[in-house]
């Protein structure tokens, strides 16, 4: 199965980009979900139909889907937001404010991808494409299942454990439910859930595609987005520029956008350098339904496979020598003194700008020492050698 996202700054078109490359593959014959972790849903007006919470079937092939993220909410969250609840009625809360405060924020985005999940294992299709929310939540959500995992493993057992021990002390001391063991099952049913969402989109079948207009500012977020999706372990393959003015026929307006888009897409071409930048010319009307949708797509892969697997190596990966081991994490577009590394215990801290990864090192390597470190040819390269005694 081939799983696509496409995420790009608001407004850039992504989701028409998602719907063209779904309608593509399923004309191609490949049995092809799309579906959006958007809460502001636009896939269904791309296709000029209407969408249920459940797949519907647009054209033979091609099914869509609007998440119903209240039904999974009550699914996925209930039995935690139960006990949250009975918490804030004993410090006085108002019951409407108390649901508003229960809610998780991003939570449709959140279950969005655990009825991915619900896809993907139940196999019925060839590929499912994902129109995710713009950028910067794509990118907290993606950085979400390792960062509970971390929590997980590190916090979650002990409170458990002290919670089980304390219950009768802190309920009759401070008069407030102290959470049970259905709480904490359902938080690590929901952490099981997610880390399943991460092995799956970090794995050799999906990839992330980012969608651009040849703009100045679009292309320095896409620049910041491909480096941090990297640093999290997902692979990109591709990029969009999408609105691209044609250049026949120019009148004097057109032509001086012709020219400053030209020097957006040289910038893009030097940035995204080894990654197809597939273009996307302004249409003369907006192409609304499968059809007009396909004619669309067909024009940006021109004739290449629109859900062809990329050979690239993952983002992160380890190589041996001869007294130790190097680990290789992809950060393209960043420098030596952008990075910050740090190690603790078994674990290795990466910070890029503001995204910080807690990456958990294999046991071959957790038992070396950390000799150097470098950043060369868009990798950072750790060193490991075997401790000295």
């Amino acid at each position: 199965m081939r799983i696509l996202l496409f995420t790009g700054k608001g407004g850039v078109g992504k989701s028409t980009i998602a719907a063209g490359t779904a309608t593509l593959a399923a004309r191609a014959g490949h049995r092809t979900l799309v579906l959006s972790t958007d809460a502001a849903h636009s896939l269904a007006d791309a296709f000029g139909t209407t969408a249920g919470s459940e797949p519907t079937e647009v054209e033979p092939n091609l099914f869509l889907q609007q998440v119903d993220a209240q039904r999974l909410f009550e699914r996925s969250w209930a039995e935690i937001q139960r006990y949250l609840l009975s918490v804030l009625d004993i410090a006085g809360v108002d019951p409407v404010a108390a649901e508003e405060l229960t809610v998780i924020p991003g939570a449709e985005e959140v279950l969005a991808l655990l009825e991915l999940r619900q896809h993907a294992r139940g196999g019925q299709y060839d590929v499912i494409v994902v129109d995710c929310a713009p950028t910067a939540e794509t990118l907290r959500l993606l950085a979400l299942p390792e960062a509970l995992g971390w929590y997980m493993t590190r916090v979650f057992p002990v409170e458990r454990r002290v919670v089980k021990a304390l219950k009768p002390v802190l309920s009759r001391a401070a008069g407030v439910p102290m959470p049970g063991d259905s709480v904490f099952d359902a938080i690590e049913r929901l952490h099981h859930e997610l880390d399943e969402v991460r092995a799956l989109l970090s794995g050799p079948d999906a990839s992330v595609r980012l969608v651009l207009t040849p703009e100045t500012v679009v292309l320095a977020e896409a620049r910041r987005s491909y480096t941090t999706l990297s640093l999290f372990g997902y692979r990109v393959d591709g990029v969009v520029a999408n609105r691209v003015f044609p250049a026949a026929g120019a009148d004097d307006w057109r032509a001086g956008w012709v020219v400053a888009q030209d020097a957006v897409l040289q910038q893009a071409e030097e940035s995204f350098a080894g990654l197809p930048i597939w273009r996307s010319s302004y249409r003369p009307a907006e192409p609304v339904g499968a059809d007009a949708l396909a004619d669309m797509a067909a024009d940006v892969y021109a004739g290449a496979d629109p859900v062809a697997r990329t050979d690239a190596a993952g983002p992160f990966r380890v190589t041996r020598g001869e007294h130790g081991a190097t680990l290789h994490l992809a950060l393209p577009l960043v420098a030596r003194a952008d990075v910050d590394l740090a190690r603790h215990g078994d674990e290795l801290v990466v910070t890029v700008a503001s995204y910080r990864r807690l990456l958990t090192l294999p046991a071959a390597l957790a038992r070396f020492d950390v000799v150097g470190a470098r950043v060369e040819q868009g990798e950072l390269r750790v060193r490991f050698e075997e401790k000295v005694s």
